[in-house]
């Protein structure tokens, strides 16, 4: 092995990925995110393919196992998510304007979409995943609180109860031509968004649904 100029061995470098390698992989992950909220998990590979704009074999060299796309997709996902809630944090001085802007954005994303996948031999506990997760919690959090704190929304509501909310409203029942629906999703999450702001309305039944209460195991 050669060395350095400074004397030092000089480790082989790892060939960074191309461009258009690059490029291919998120087309791949778009159109997967795409499929996934029409169609199921189990769309086939062939349609997603086509959709992005790519050969079979691009496809499966970047993601020879449906797991392995599956899990990109929920990491894209996630990590789209948790840039829309730090963005209305920044941009909206209106605390409860910012979890508005964050709800209507996360919609848009069909984070719902997210359930079905998650299910069977999915690894929750995957690294990449739990630091993703904790971003996006984090991220989140911060719009409550800043928004309770202000007295912009109701105190007897947590994170959990406009993510329980986002999931029913985003999740689309694959292949019964249900996607019809999409055009109600901003109008009824406007309606639940309206529940949570002060002055409350009404006394909520139960308990407030916390980070932790959706981590609890079905």
């Amino acid at each position: 092995m050669g060395e350095t100029a400074n004397g030092v061995c000089g480790a082989r470098r790892v060939p960074r990925p191309r461009a258009d390698a690059l490029r291919n992989r998120e087309r791949i992950v778009g159109a997967a995110r795409e499929m996934f909220v029409e169609f199921g998990p189990d769309v086939p590979f062939d349609e997603i393919a086509r959709r992005a704009g790519v050969g079979n074999a691009t496809l499966y060299r970047h993601f020879p196992e449906r797991a392995a796309l599956v899990h990109e997709v929920v990491l894209s996902v996630m990590s789209r998510t948790t840039e829309l809630a730090r963005e209305a944090a920044e941009e909206e001085s209106d605390t409860f304007d910012a979890v508005r802007r964050f709800a209507h954005g996360a919609a848009d994303e069909r984070i719902g979409a997210l359930c079905p996948m998650l299910a069977g031999v999915f690894d929750l506990d995957h690294p990449e995943l739990l630091v993703e997760r904790a971003r996006l919690e984090e991220a989140v959090q911060g719009l409550f609180d800043r928004a309770q704190q202000a007295g912009r929304l109701r105190a007897d509501v947590a994170v959990g109860d406009l993510l329980v909310a986002l999931s029913q409203l985003t999740r689309p029942l694959p292949g019964t031509g249900c996607l019809v629906m999409d055009r109600f999703v901003h109008r009824h999450l406007q309606l639940f968004l309206d529940g949570l702001e002060t002055p409350a309305r009404s006394v909520l039944p139960g308990t407030a649904a916390t980070l932790e209460d959706l981590r609890q195991p079905s």
